[in-house]
């Protein structure tokens, strides 16, 4: 179905684009086969490894790496609640490239995808390329139906987006004590008056997590769609309604609502011809994904007036995005101030 990253296409070259990699690790992050995608990226791009994981750690992601990858703490001043904010903010402040590109540790770029986010770059100052999972254990498959979906609704929330440098510059970053951060990024550059591109059509190779990291973020996705309150009233209505609708033996209209939901998934797949990276199994997923969705909302609103927030590495975040009209508010008056981003270069750790 899909094609090793590493030797499908021809050779870009270095490009003027910096990579930045966010990572905390409670063990290293070390396998070869992350090696060789490091290894290849830093032929293409400046890589920045922005890595808040303890010394001990940080010590042997630094021998595994070797040169030609800047490998740096997280700066003190730009820590943040959500760990990886301050980690791209680091990133962003050390990048020597208006082109940046802005990828979790399971993102694995090929040629095709790097050369499209960068050219997208040119013309718009945030792009979204469109993550696909390989190898497809079962919960794979299940968040395949998730990302079908979403290309119907205005684009998927990937594991890695490109951003043009001097626009958060001209923001003084984002705010990393919000849950959903990708969107808190692209709401940020929107607010102060930069352009989006969805990328249907670049297609960026994720690793799945474990089935127990998969569980683990059931709640907290769900929690994210606090910050698009239209989204979260629908999947709210959505548990309510197939209850009352068993209760009361509607067992068609029920059927008809689950074919619905494939065949919508299935226009997702064929858009862009996205069938190339999507099996033709992966929309009889989505309907278990919407009902997982449904239980999961609301308990992530129990979590929200019961906790005051979700649970993210032993604090609660409360806020799930910063509204709209808060950050045009926000960045409108700040755009005569110095950016944050533009401060001296963060320090080395060692041991």
């Amino acid at each position: 179905m899909c094609v090793a990253f590493v030797h499908t296409m021809s050779e870009l070259g270095r490009a003027s684009v910096s990579y930045i990699l966010p990572i905390k690790s409670a063990a290293p992050s070390t396998s070869p086969e992350l090696r060789e995608y490091i290894a290849w990226i830093a032929a293409r791009a400046e890589v920045i490894v922005v890595d808040g994981s303890e010394p001990a750690i940080f010590d042997a992601h630094e021998r595994e790496w070797g040169p030609g990858i800047r490998h740096v703490a997280p700066a003190p001043d730009l820590v943040s609640p959500m760990g990886k904010v301050g980690g791209v903010l680091t990133g962003l402040r050390l990048a020597s490239h208006e082109h940046v590109i802005i990828a979790d540790d399971d993102v694995r770029y090929d040629e095709a995808s790097l050369a499209q986010t960068i050219a997208a770059l040119a013309t718009a100052d945030v792009v979204r390329p469109q993550n696909y999972f390989e190898p497809l254990p079962w919960h794979a498959r299940w968040d395949s139906g998730r990302m079908l979906l979403n290309r119907l609704t205005g684009g998927d929330w990937p594991g890695t987006l490109g951003v043009r440098r001097s626009r958060l510059q001209a923001t003084n970053g984002y705010d990393g004590s919000v849950m959903f951060e990708n969107l808190e990024l692209v709401r940020t550059v929107l607010a102060s008056g930069g352009r989006e591109r969805v990328l249907y059509g670049a297609y960026v190779l994720r690793r799945p997590s474990t089935a127990k990291h998969f569980w683990s973020q059931r709640v907290r996705q769900a929690y994210d769609e606090i910050a698009r309150p239209a989204r979260m009233a629908t999947q709210l209505v959505v548990l309510p309604l197939l209850l009352a609708l068993a209760i009361t033996g509607h067992w068609l209209a029920i059927a008809i609502g689950i074919a619905t939901i494939v065949v919508a998934a299935e226009l997702g797949r064929r858009r862009e011809r996205a069938t190339r990276v999507f099996p033709a199994s992966t929309p009889l997923f989505a309907p278990l994904w919407v009902a997982e969705r449904a239980i999961c909302s609301w308990l992530a609103l129990g979590a929200r007036i019961f906790l005051g927030g979700v649970p993210y590495r032993g604090t609660i975040l409360h806020s799930a995005a910063t509204p709209m009209r808060v950050l045009r508010r926000r960045h409108a008056a700040q755009a005569t101030q110095p950016a944050m981003l533009s401060a001296p270069t963060a320090p080395r750790r060692s041991a």
